[in-house]
């Protein structure tokens, strides 16, 4: 998930939103404004009603994100790095790079996000509460009231033992205890979350056949995205435990054809294009430091009369989009962070920040159709094993 509008750091992990989130502010404000306030507390004008949408949307916007920073802080707490927090139409992704290496571990980044929404509906609550006690039943009031029952819905909903959502990955970590085997607990809680994003669908399609076709088609929305998270999750885990050992310099291209920053279009396509069958050209620097990466895509998006002066810098892509990795980090997290970056590529740089490799999704390819030959091959001699690949906690809203 891929973040549109950056917020900062918190905690210095990167905060963004996805353009989407606009739409269940929307959904929210205009839900509050002109249904559910002038309902119960009526004579306000129009505007004062859409203020009190607002800022409903906006408190829980800032709760939502309070829940993520909470699997944030945990993962961190449990020697994860943290990629980014993403707030987006269904509500949140806190992305890790890692996986938690205990059933302990797993089990307390996945409770803490719950229990953080819960602790806000009882902080909302207690507002609720103090401001009907100082001015009785009120508008203000009314958005205490909401924001702390939208959070315990949240808190309760999130826990439904069911992958990718918090519960889901609750239930992997008690089946990893059980088991001692994560990628059959992490295959099994996929599998619960595919069937209930299966009954969500159908539970929506007969609300909309009953007349309430806003909720069913929120429900079956809900439904589709658990259904598509879940199988995603359950195909990454069994790439994993077939990459499991293999690791980034096992899989890269060493020693990639590169070309300087200020090199031309057409001097690259005189010098290496026409004469080599590459995709892809990682730019450095004099020092061997990583500059950016050009691909044929890009190439050809110049246009032929401008490819004598259009340098390769000004087309490639920044170095800090591009997925990087070590070569000797396990190849199942480089994988899990590719997604969406680049083009489908990744560099791999040694302690100093140089270029040593590239991975295409040739290599990828290989590595995976190789992948039982090498266990065939490097089981007997004891080869060490990685952990699986890492996921995202994704929570709906």
């Amino acid at each position: 998930m891929r973040s549109s509008i950056p917020l900062g750091r918190i905690k210095g992990v990167q905060v963004g939103l996805n353009v989407s989130v606009l739409v269940i502010v929307a959904i929210l404000v205009f839900g509050l404004a002109y249904g559910r306030f002038p309902a119960v507390f009526p004579g306000h004008s129009l505007p004062v009603y859409l203020l009190a949408g607002l800022v409903a949307a906006v408190l829980f916007l800032g709760s939502l994100l309070a829940h993520e920073l909470a699997h944030a802080i945990m993962a961190r707490r449990e020697g994860i790095e943290v990629e980014r927090i993403t707030l987006w139409l269904l509500g949140g992704v806190a992305e890790l790079r890692g996986e938690p290496r205990t059933p302990g571990a797993d089990l307390r980044i996945a409770v803490v996000g719950p229990a953080t929404s819960l602790v806000a509906g009882l902080v909302f609550g207690a507002a609720w509460l103090g401001a009907g006690l100082l001015s009785g039943a009120s508008l203000v009031t009314g958005v205490f009231a909401y924001l702390a029952g939208v959070n315990v819905l949240l808190a309760v909903f999130n826990l439904i033992p069911a992958a990718p959502l918090d519960g889901g990955r609750v239930l992997r970590a008690v089946l990893w205890m059980r088991w001692h085997d994560r990628a059959r607990a992490a295959i099994t809680a996929a599998r619960a979350g595919r069937w209930f994003g299966y009954a969500l669908i159908i539970t929506g399609f007969l609300q909309v056949a009953t007349g309430r076709s806003f909720d069913g088609l929120w429900l079956a929305l809900i439904g589709l995205f658990l259904v598509s998270a879940a199988t995603a999750e359950e195909q990454q885990t069994r790439l994993g435990t077939a990459l499991r050992g293999i690791r980034v310099v096992d899989a890269m291209t060493a020693q990639p054809v590169v070309a300087s920053p200020e090199e031309t279009v057409s001097g690259l396509v005189e010098r290496v294009v026409l004469r080599h069958r590459l995709s892809t050209y990682p730019l450095v620097g004099v020092d061997g430091s990583f500059r950016g990466m050009v691909t044929l895509s890009r190439i050809r998006e110049v246009r032929p009369e401008l490819r004598d002066t259009v340098r390769l810098a000004d087309i490639a892509c920044p170095p800090q989009d591009v997925p990087q990795a070590r070569p000797d980090e396990p190849l199942t997290d480089l994988l899990a962070r590719m997604p969406g970056r680049a083009d489908g590529r990744a560099v791999v740089l040694d302690p100093a920040g140089r270029l040593v490799g590239l991975l295409t999704p040739t290599d990828i390819s290989r590595t995976v159709q190789t992948a039982d030959l090498r266990s065939a091959l490097s089981g007997p001699r004891g080869t060490d094993l990685a952990p699986p690949y890492h996921g995202h906690h994704r929570d709906a809203a």
